[in-house]
C-alpha cells in the first residue's frame, strides 16, 4: 500500500470514529426516550394483560422487517416540571403490514398514561400529514387519558392542537385514505371522535373504553352513578352504541385484526409513476468516514454522493458551472432521485477566483434552480443534502445579484411538486436552510446526521455578534467588562447558543423528523419514495415571478 493510501485509511477511520462518537450519544438519548415512563410503568402495563406501545408495533409489521420512526426523540428535554414526556409520549412508525406501506400511531400509556402534551399533538399531526401527502393508510393504536390538563392551553384551542387532528381525520376519509383505530385503553373526551371518524374501529375488552366524559365527570355533571364499563366499555359499545365494529378479547386479536384488515385494501398502484430499477450497492466508501471531525475542514461532497446513491448511476448536471453546489441525477435503492447537495470544498471559479465552501454564490444559486426545474419537468423527486453556511455575503455579491439569484432558487424550491427529501449533514444555517429545502419548505421527511447543526447562523459567529450587543447595552449603562469579563460572556453565550444548534434540539421539537445513522440514510430516503409513490403529482408545476 502507497504511503498516501495509508494517510488517506487512518484519515477515514478518524472520521468514522468521530461519527460513531456522536451517534452512540444520540443513540442513549433514543434507547432512554424508547423506554417510556420506564420499567415500572411498563410493568404496570402488563399486569393490565396490555402490550406497551412498541411492542404493539412489533406485532402490527409484517417480521423481518425494520420500520422507520418518526419523531423518537420528540419532547427530549422539555417539560422538566411534569417531569418530562419521553418520545412526546406517542410512538409513530412508517413500516409494512401484509407488504402494503402504512403509518401507525401508538400512544405510550407509560408516559403520563398517554396524555397529550403539547408536543404529542404536534407529532400526531406530522403523522397525519405524512399520510396525507403520500395517500398511504395510516393506523391509530388508542391508548389515552386525553389532554395533559395542566397545559390545556397549548394544546386545546388553536389552529394546530389537539382540534386539528378530528379535522384530519375527515379530510383523509374525503381523499380517500384508509384509517383504521383500535381501541386499547382509555379513549376519551374529544378524542373519542377518533374511532368514529376512521374507517373501521376496533375496541379490546376489560382495557378499552370510549366516552366522552368519564364516570366521575358524568357524576358531577347531571348526577348519574355509572360506572366506566358501562359508560363506554367494549361490550357498549360494540353491541349498544354501534360506534365500534370488532370486539377483540386482548391486544393481540386486534393487531391481528388490523393486519387482516389492512390485507384486504386494494393495490395502490403507481399513481405517480417515478422511475425505478433493479437497485444496487453504492460504491463508494462508509458514509460514516466521510465528514471530518472538524466541522471547519472541507471534505468532497461526491465521496457523499458516491457512498449513497447506487454504483455507477450519478450523471452531474453542470460539474464546472457553479461548483458550490453539486446537481445530478442519481439512483437510490433503484428510485430515481435528483440530488442537490452542497459543496464543502474550497473550488475554484472562473468569475469568482476561489470560492468557500458550503456557501450558496450567484453561480450556484442559478444552477440549482435550472435543475430542479428540470426535476419536476421530469417527475423526479429531489434529495437535498445539507451541509450550508448560507449565501455569499459582500459588495461583490449584493452588486452581482445574489439576492434575486437566491429568490430563483428558493422560488423552485417552494414551488416544487415531485416530493422533496431532506438530509442535514452538517451545517443548516440561515437562510441557506430554506434555499436547501428546511422544515418550511414541505419535505416528505426531512432527517439530520449526529453531525447537524441548525441555526440562523454559526455558533462562533452568533455568539460574537450577541457579546458585542451586550457589551454594548453593559457601557451603555455605565459598566465598562474587561477582557476576562467579555470572555466569560462570550462562553456563556457560546454554551447556550451551541445548545440550540444541536440536532437533538432540533429533533425534540420536530423540526426534523429524526437524527439517524448515516449508513440507514438510503434506507429513510428509499422508503420515503416508495411512500411518495402512492400519490398522483400536483399539477401543473408553475414558478412564481422571478427576476432574471
Amino acid at each position: 500500500m502507497a504511503k498516501s493510501d495509508n494517510v488517506q485509511s487512518v484519515e477515514h477511520n478518524r472520521n468514522e470514529d468521530a461519527m460513531q462518537l456522536l451517534w452512540s450519544q444520540i443513540q442513549k438519548q433514543t434507547d432512554t426516550a424508547a423506554q417510556g415512563g420506564g420499567a415500572a410503568r411498563i410493568a404496570k402495563e402488563h399486569a393490565k394483560g396490555k402490550l406497551t406501545a412498541r411492542e404493539r408495533l412489533i406485532e402490527l409489521f409484517d417480521q423481518n422487517t425494520t420500520p422507520l420512526e418518526i419523531g423518537g426523540l420528540a419532547g427530549e428535554g422539555q417539560y422538566p416540571e411534569h417531569g418530562g414526556c419521553p418520545a412526546g409520549g406517542v410512538v409513530v412508525q412508517m413500516g409494512h403490514v401484509h407488504n402494503r406501506l402504512v403509518i401507525a400511531v401508538a400512544n405510550d400509556a407509560t408516559v403520563k398514561a398517554g396524555a397529550w402534551f403539547p408536543i404529542t399533538g404536534k407529532k400526531n399531526l406530522r403523522a397525519q400529514e405524512i399520510a396525507m401527502e403520500n395517500r398511504i393508510p395510516i393506523i391509530y393504536l388508542v391508548d389515552s387519558a386525553g389532554v395533559f390538563l395542566p397545559m390545556q392551553n397549548e394544546i386545546f384551542p388553536d389552529k394546530e392542537h389537539f382540534g386539528r387532528m378530528f379535522r384530519n381525520n375527515a379530510r383523509l376519509s374525503a381523499m380517500g385514505i384508509p384509517q383504521i383505530a383500535a381501541v386499547m385503553g382509555s379513549c376519551v373526551a374529544g378524542g373519542a371522535y377518533l374511532p368514529i371518524m376512521s374507517d373501521e374501529s376496533l375496541i379490546v375488552k376489560g382495557t378499552g373504553s370510549i366516552f366522552l366524559a368519564g364516570s366521575y365527570l358524568v357524576k358531577a355533571a347531571i348526577g348519574e352513578d355509572v360506572d366506566n364499563e358501562t359508560l363506554g366499555g367494549s361490550e357498549t359499545h360494540s353491541s349498544i352504541s354501534g360506534v365500534t365494529d370488532y370486539q377483540c378479547e386482548n391486544d393481540q386479536e386486534a393487531l391481528s385484526t388490523i393486519r387482516r384488515l389492512v390485507s384486504h385494501l386494494k393495490s395502490p398502484g403507481t399513481p405517480a409513476g417515478f422511475s425505478r430499477v433493479q437497485g444496487a450497492r453504492p460504491a463508494g466508501r462508509n458514509l460514516c468516514s466521510i465528514l471530518p471531525p472538524e466541522r471547519s475542514q472541507p471534505y468532497e461532497v461526491r465521496d457523499l454522493i458516491n457512498g449513497l446513491v447506487d454504483a455507477d448511476s450519478f450523471t452531474e448536471y453542470k460539474k464546472d458551472y457553479g461548483r458550490t453546489l453539486v446537481t445530478g441525477y442519481a439512483r437510490i435503492d433503484g428510485w430515481s432521485v435528483g440530488i442537490v447537495a452542497n459543496q464543502r470544498n474550497l473550488v475554484k471559479s472562473k468569475t469568482d477566483g476561489m470560492q468557500f465552501g458550503g456557501v450558496i454564490y450567484s453561480d450556484s444559486a442559478d444552477k440549482a434552480a435550472r435543475f430542479i426545474m428540470n426535476c419536476n419537468q421530469k417527475g423526479v423527486p429531489l434529495v437535498f443534502l445539507q451541509d450550508v453556511s448560507g449565501f455569499m455575503v459582500g459588495s461583490r455579491s449584493e452588486h452581482g445579484g445574489i439576492i434575486k439569484d437566491g429568490a430563483k432558487m428558493v422560488n423552485a424550491v417552494a414551488n416544487s411538486v415531485v416530493p422533496k427529501f431532506t438530509v442535514i449533514v452538517g451545517n443548516s444555517y440561515g437562510a441557506g436552510n430554506y434555499a436547501m429545502c428546511g422544515k418550511a419548505y414541505d419535505p416528505r421527511l426531512i432527517v439530520a446526521w449526529p453531525t447537524a447543526q441548525l441555526a440562523v447562523m454559526g455558533g462562533d459567529q452568533a455568539a460574537k455578534v450577541l457579546q458585542q450587543i451586550e457589551v454594548a447595552r453593559l457601557k451603555k449603562s455605565g459598566e465598562v467588562p474587561d477582557e476576562a469579563m467579555q470572555k466569560a460572556l462570550y462562553e456563556k453565550i457560546a454554551a447556550g447558543y451551541t445548545e440550540q444548534t444541536s440536532p437533538v434540539y432540533a429533533a425534540s421539537r420536530l423540526w426534523v423528523d429524526a437524527v439517524i445513522d448515516p449508513n440507514t440514510t438510503r434506507d429513510w430516503i428509499a422508503q420515503g419514495i416508495e411512500a411518495a409513490n402512492h400519490a398522483p403529482l400536483e399539477a401543473p408545476f408553475t414558478l412564481g415571478v422571478i427576476q432574471t
